[in-house]
């Protein structure tokens, strides 16, 4: 269970200067520690009507579940001050759709931003309050309390607890990996977008309904289509994409991001498309099926594997400081790091929530859960069990080819001889074919190969040194 204690409910007030979108924090991390309300803005939206209206997205996509969608759930959005924005982040209670929503500089207008992560506090009262929004007129936007004796004086102490705090957790690291490796497909005017929303099936109670759909940028445009074709773009569980609608109507642009190169399994593939708001951006990012949670992609597990990640990722850690954008070159100069081992320190990092990614700025920015970045492995199942098998001596190199396991146990490893990609003869690979990462076998291969490549290397140094 997760506890989200606030000093009151999040609200919109009325007054006679004017309306106020009041956002209480729950615990979080700032730069001078554990805060158990954090105060991270209060000034003015410069665009109140798209950001309330976007925040609300955010807070609909939490409290949805596109798969299996009778049972409920709900968490309330993580907020992380950077500086010189603030982002709202959530996903689905079925963890296949991310949202976020990053309220950029000129979209506020008041004090400094503050630093750190926090949950706000999202509730039925608030997302109605945010629904009948409307109008010019401005809107102050406070997060965080706005005096602490609240707490003592008013008698209105919320305290909320959740299930399942961690499948948010590993959808952070998921959906961070999954997008660095994605590159704008598409950009196109809102109005062109909501025309290709406007003709998506509707939402559907079958939860094995395969509704995949596609488009194929054409310029300016996108021609929808039902079938894979050269050049498209796979929109998968494409009613998912229906919690835009609201949104384009402030919109001017919507940029499409999908993988750079598809390497999908019947077609599918995960999407994120962004809508650009005045002052403000908002990111839908969804799984590569309705019924796939991020949570079980396997898209971290590599470089989970990988031997110096856990000791380069403390000291990377120790170089973030809530950064809006983090330069992996910078990084890995200020760390003395090679680029790859700083990308995989990062992945590391991810697992505790502590990265995530901007596609439109194709950099990674740093936030703060209380979760620890080596419990990775407790998290990983098919990473433990890859672990387990090389402790135990089960796996034997036969050049392009490994066997893994023992007795009747062993399955065939294979590297391709092209790509040196490894493909393997258990039941995960035939199911996936990879499309939900390495099964633990190609991970324990990988393993000793790669302590094999680190002891060559090593002696190879001794014998230079030696001469």
């Amino acid at each position: 269970m997760q506890s989200y204690s606030y000093l009151r409910p999040s609200a919109v007030h009325e007054s006679t200067a004017g309306r106020t979108l009041a956002l209480e924090t729950s615990g979080g991390a700032t730069p001078a520690g554990e805060a158990a309300n954090p105060r991270f803005f209060s000034g003015f939206l410069t665009a109140p009507a798209a950001a309330a209206t976007a925040l609300l997205t955010v807070a609909d996509v939490a409290a949805a579940r596109y798969y299996r969608p009778s049972v409920t759930s709900s968490l309330d959005p993580v907020v992380t001050a950077d500086g010189d924005r603030l982002r709202f982040e959530s996903f689905s209670g079925c963890c296949g759709v991310y949202a976020r929503l990053d309220v950029l500089a000129p979209g506020l207008d008041g004090d400094d931003v503050g630093h750190g992560t926090t949950n706000v506090d999202v509730n039925l009262p608030l997302r109605r309050a945010l629904a009948g929004l409307g109008g010019l007129d401005p809107l102050h936007l406070a997060v965080g309390p706005e005096e602490l004796t609240v707490k003592t004086f008013d008698g209105e102490f919320v305290e909320k607890k959740v299930p399942l705090p961690e499948r948010w957790l590993r959808g952070f690291a998921e959906a961070q990996v999954l997008a660095a490796g994605f590159a704008l497909r598409a950009e196109v005017p809102a109005v062109e977008a909501a025309a290709v929303l406007r003709a998506l099936p509707r939402p559907t109670q079958r939860p094995d309904a395969r509704t995949s759909r596609w488009v194929v940028p054409a310029g300016r445009t996108l021609r929808p289509t039902t079938r894979p074709a050269p050049g498209a773009v796979c929109l998968p569980g494409p009613e998912r994409l229906l919690t835009l609608q609201t949104v384009l109507r402030h919109a001017t642009t919507v940029r499409v991001y999908a993988p750079a190169a598809a390497d999908a399994v019947d077609g599918a593939a995960p999407v994120a498309w962004e809508a650009e708001l005045p002052g403000a951006r908002l990111t839908l990012l969804l799984s590569p099926g309705a019924s796939r949670g991020f949570s079980g992609e396997g898209g971290v597990l590599h470089d989970l594997a990988t031997g110096p990640a856990a000791a380069d990722a403390e000291r990377v850690a120790e170089l973030l400081a809530w950064e809006p954008r983090i330069d992996v070159t910078d990084l890995s100069a200020q760390a003395g790091l090679p680029a790859a081992r700083v990308r995989a320190a990062l992945t590391m990092l991810g697992t505790s929530g502590q990265i995530g990614y901007d596609l439109a700025e194709e950099a990674y920015f740093h936030r703060h859960l209380p979760y620890r970045a080596g419990a990775a492995e407790t998290r990983n199942p098919r990473l433990r069990g890859a672990r387990a098998l090389v402790a135990d001596g089960a796996v034997r190199l036969d050049g392009p080819l490994a066997r893994v396991g023992k007795g009747d146990d062993a399955h065939v490893v294979r590297a391709d001889d092209a790509s040196g990609r490894l493909s393997c003869t258990c039941f995960w690979w035939a199911k996936y074919r990879g499309g939900r990462g390495p099964c633990k076998h190609v991970l324990a291969v990988g393993m000793v190969r790669g302590t094999a490549a680190d002891a060559e290397a090593t002696a190879v140094e001794g014998s230079e040194t030696a001469r």
